[in-house]
């Protein structure tokens, strides 16, 4: 493989691999960074040996799934994994914005598909390919895939619709384990093989909803009912009823507990798969009562009995072959389980019918013990498949939604890996066929359309070698001259078939071809075909009478005398059959054989998943024996060589995943020139749109290319840091090119548009909401205006009003103040008058008084004239200060300017507040002025203050001291 992929001769490629090796050895001293690397695009060289020790470092440490450009590659851990497959790990992959950001999973291929079919731009169904060799894993992902769209596309936002998603979503899942008990069994490479194909249909409504489901099958390997290999089982529900039925059961359906049948090998093997409860809930809920179950149940052991009818040779060719005394009761057994009679059966076993002849005489000839078996298993296998088309047709009916309620749809197919055993026949012939099939697909899909659309659109490209398949696909399906064709040839010859014969005729048509090899070791009659996984060789004894696949017309007529319920379904009574059963001699149409079918259902998946956006799983083996935390290099290795994933991990890593045509490109990313500082005024012109759609191809192409150079010289602002990646690797190619037709990018590149598209439209969001917030604002600020106004003349009118009010009280208490006050110093002033005259006639009356002196007798007197001043002085404005003051005093007093310290009156000082009490303080005691005033109005005062002293004191009394004479 590497020799290939290098293209050196033996001698330099030997010497180029040892340099390698020590580079390799070199660069991957140190594992811990291996297990780092979610992709294997980043390993460096790209080789198997790096991708190889990458694979085993992850696996090591419990990483079980890496990408590998478009592929993800999944390594079956062989053990469970606490939490990797929860719900909460499928809902934390859903709500995740960017699910590839996260560490690879099943389920980020399951949300980008789910995605995808959300996409605006060109929604179209998806599908996943589920690929790998037996025992890989393939069951186990499609089942966790189809529990991740369970969780994730049922989202009602109604009570009633919330019922009928819950319903749908457990009809699906319960489909699984139905299909597996009827259509798996236990191989020598894995334990839950399937041994059918199935396609699964999830579809999803308008709103992406999953409103329902459809499963299609592919050759299912119904030999294994009648015929298993050494240490293998037959299919999961044989076991299943004689592990899980009931004591009551068990009578019912005859079959007593230590009872051993043909067809059950390796009974003592307990499986995970040997669940009986399980299953018959998952019936339960697909709408199979327990009525139709116990039919079902009764048929499967009815054909458990029908393995153990053993024929011996009879001692007459002409008479019919013998039971064994083993098998009498076996035969009885079984008819009266099947609901068939025991004569006529045993009839059908031993007793061929023959038309020959234009008038289609009927002979009727006895079998042979060879014959006997062959028609016994016939009848098993038969019964066996009509029962599991008729399985899958009431699951189909019960998942299945009215094709008007969905859209689109997202596939799954579980397809059986490749095989090679050491006896290999038709099933594994066709098995593999498929698997051949599948890789063309991805090839073709993938590696080499991919490469061819380069070329076809003028890109900028380097084809890289790959491996294709087309040669083994020509000698297994080609035309003229195939195996296929070989095979179909030999069972239209109305002769009996020989291995050798047939040996011989596919090697000598055949010789040329590269991929045909033969075995010389070998003593039976076989051929060799290199598949794309390695060579398998093929035993061609039983290869035609398997293919041919007949069904004496003699058993079906059987099987449609029975008196079972289920029976009667599985094999109407049609009256057209009878009369194709007897069509001329020389008119029979040739007989569908199996690989013709097989062929066609094919043909008919790959033209389904053409027309869907492919998504693939690579599962890989570890090791053989199913042991955890095992990793055989030499099988890994040669799962890495037969998938072509290194060439996958080429053109992933140096091409464009991601294509747009011109007008979606232009559509969605012409926004991005409003970051472009040079963008051109036309943008902006609203009659750009109208002119751009009336634009010819050739001015669509400069316009295209236009935006494609703004959008590289936006690239910088776009990419900021980032911009490391697309420029670090001088051989990369841009990651933004235009083709004739479409335009390639990048994952990268896509994301970096993405992130600048979302910005312009949050920018334009931003924009929107700033306008609408100056509107509002500017009409907030004119309301609260308004208001402002308002409130303000409101206020100056209403305090307009009080001020009123008080003003013309204060009026009226100032005049009612003023008249007052002017009352009673009238009053006290005619009082003080009459009082002060009777004192001062009593003083100069009374004859015991001394006489005054002179100087005090003058002051006195001048007191009591003159004590309006006084009176006048105290009620004056408190301004009068200082020398004017003086002056008034002086001029009312008329006081000489020169008098003696001893007769001069001291006045208040300048600086003192107030005046200073005019009139003489009493002879004696001042204890007289705190009593009550003798005048009548003394104590009167409109606003008395409890901190003063009421009436005439003020004027009596001094504020801070008596005046000292």
């Amino acid at each position: 493989m590497l020799q290939q992929l290098n293209g050196h001769s033996s001698s330099s490629h030997d010497q180029s691999r040892v340099s390698l090796r020590e580079d390799i050895q070199e660069f991957l001293s140190g594992e811990a960074p291996l297990h780092q690397l979610d992709d294997l695009t980043k390993v460096n060289p790209v080789t198997l040996e790096t991708v190889l020790r990458c694979l085993q470092a992850r696996y090591m440490v419990d990483t079980f799934y890496t990408n590998a450009g478009c592929t993800l590659v999944a390594l079956n851990p062989f053990k469970p994994v606490p939490g990797l497959y929860s719900p909460e790990m499928m809902r934390e992959y859903h709500a995740a914005s960017q699910p590839q950001k996260l560490k690879p999973h099943i389920f980020t291929v399951g949300e980008q598909t789910y995605r995808n079919v959300k996409s605006l731009i060109e929604p179209v169904n998806q599908s996943i390919v589920v690929s790998g060799e037996s025992g890989a894993g393939k069951t186990w992902t499609s089942r966790c895939l189809m529990k991740f769209y369970a969780v994730v596309a049922t989202s009602p936002t109604s009570w009633e619709n919330h019922k009928i998603a819950e319903r749908i979503e457990q009809r699906i899942l319960n489909s699984n384990p139905v299909m597996e008990a009827f259509g798996n069994a236990c191989t020598l490479r894995n334990d839950n093989s399937s041994r059918f194909g199935k396609f699964i249909q999830l579809q999803l409504n308008r709103a992406q909803q999953m409103t329902g489901a459809a499963v299609q099958t592919y050759l299912l390997e119904k030999t294994r009912v009648a015929c298993q290999a050494s240490s293998e089982r037959n299919f999961h529900i044989f076991y299943q009823i004689c592990k899980g039925a009931s004591e009551e059961e068990r009578v019912q359906w005859h079959l007593p507990k230590g009872s051993t049948f043909s067809w059950l090998p390796n009974p003592e093997r307990t499986l995970e798969e040997d669940c009986f409860e399980v299953t018959r809930e998952a019936m339960l809920h697909l709408g199979i009562d327990t009525r139709t179950q116990n039919n079902i149940f009764k048929v499967l052991a009815g054909l458990l009995h029908l393995g153990n009818v053993q024929f011996a040779d009879s001692e007459d060719e002409a008479q019919p072959c013998q039971l064994t005394e083993e098998a009498k009761c076996s035969v009885r057994t079984s008819a009266s389980l099947l609901q068939l009679p025991e004569d006529m059966l045993l009839e059908t076993l031993r007793i061929r019918t023959i038309r020959a002849g234009r008038q289609q005489q009927v002979f009727r000839k006895a079998c042979s013990r060879a014959e006997c078996d062959t028609r016994r298993d016939c009848l098993a296998k038969l019964v066996y498949a009509r029962l599991f088309d008729w399985l899958v047709l009431v699951i189909n009916s019960s998942i299945y939604a009215d094709p008007d309620s969905w859209t689109t749809f997202i596939g799954l197919l579980d397809v059986y890996g490749f095989e090679s055993f050491p006896d290999n026949s038709l099933e594994q012939l066709c098995i593999n066929y498929a698997n051949e099939k599948l890789q063309q697909h991805f090839v073709a899909h993938y590696l080499r359309a991919q490469q061819e659309e380069y070329a076809v659109e003028g890109l900028e490209w380097s084809f890289v070698n790959y491996q294709d398949n087309q040669t083994c696909l020509d000698l297994i399906e080609g035309s003229p001259i195939s195996i296929c064709s070989l095979i179909n040839e030999e069972c239209r010859l109305n002769r009996p078939s020989s291995a050798a014969q047939l040996q011989t005729r596919i090697e000598s048509a055949l010789a040329g071809s590269p991929c045909l090899g033969h075995n010389k070791l070998s003593r039976e009659p076989s051929f060799v075909v290199v598949h794309f996984a390695g060579p398998v060789r093929y035993h061609t004894a039983g290869l035609v009478e398997k293919n041919k696949d007949p069904v004496p017309p003699e058993l079906t007529g059987l099987l449609q005398q029975s008196q079972h319920s289920l029976l009667t379904v599985l094999f109407p009574t049609d009256p057209k059959e009878k009369t194709q059963e007897k069509p001329s001699g020389q008119n029979r149409t040739p007989a569908l054989t199996v690989v013709s079918k097989f062929k066609a259902s094919l043909e008919q998946l790959l033209r389904i998943l053409q027309n869907t956006t492919p998504h693939y799983i690579r599962c890989i083996k570890p090791n053989s024996q199913g042991q955890p935390q095992s990793f055989l290099q030499e099988e890994v290795l040669s799962q890495l060589e037969a998938c072509g994933l290194v060439e996958t991990i080429h053109i992933s890593a140096a091409g464009f995943p991601i294509r747009v045509s011109h007008q979606n490109f232009m559509e969605r990313y012409e926004l991005l020139r409003r970051l472009c500082p040079r963008a051109s005024s036309s943008f902006h012109n609203p009659y750009s749109a109208k002119e751009h759609s009336e634009q010819p191809p050739q001015g669509e192409a400069a316009t295209l290319q236009t935006l494609l150079q703004d959008l590289l010289h936006i690239l910088p602002a776009l990419t900021g840091t980032a911009a490391t990646p697309v420029d670090s690797a001088e051989c990369t190619p841009a990651p933004l090119q235009c083709g004739r037709t479409k335009v390639f990018m990048t994952d990268f590149m896509l994301e970096l548009l993405e992130n600048g598209r979302t910005q312009v439209l949050e920018q334009c969001a931003r924009c929107i909401q700033c306008g609408w917030r100056q509107h509002q604002h500017r009409k907030q600020k004119r309301q609260r205006r308004a208001a402002t106004l308002i409130q303000a003349a409101v206020r100056s009118w209403l305090t307009r009003k009080h001020i009123q009010r008080l003003h013309t009280a204060a009026t009226v208490i100032k005049h009612a103040w003023q008249k007052w006050r002017i009352r009673m110093a009238f009053l006290a002033s005619k009082e003080l008058d009459g009082l002060e005259e009777k004192h001062f006639s009593q003083a100069h009356g009374s004859p015991n008084s001394s006489p005054l002196p002179p100087m005090q007798t003058r002051l006195l007197g001048a007191i009591i004239r003159l004590w309006p001043l006084g009176l006048v002085l105290a009620n004056a404005a408190v301004g009068i200060h200082s020398f004017q003051r003086k002056l008034v005093v002086h001029a009312c007093l008329q006081l000489p300017s020169g008098s003696s310290s001893s007769s001069s009156v001291q006045t208040a000082q300048q600086d003192q507040a107030g005046v200073r009490s005019i009139r003489a303080l009493p002879q004696g005691s001042i204890r007289f002025h705190c009593r009550k005033s003798p005048l009548r109005y003394a104590d009167t005062c409109p606003e008395p203050s409890p901190f003063s002293v009421t009436g005439f004191n003020q004027i009596l009394l001094e504020k801070h001291r008596p005046i000292h004479v």
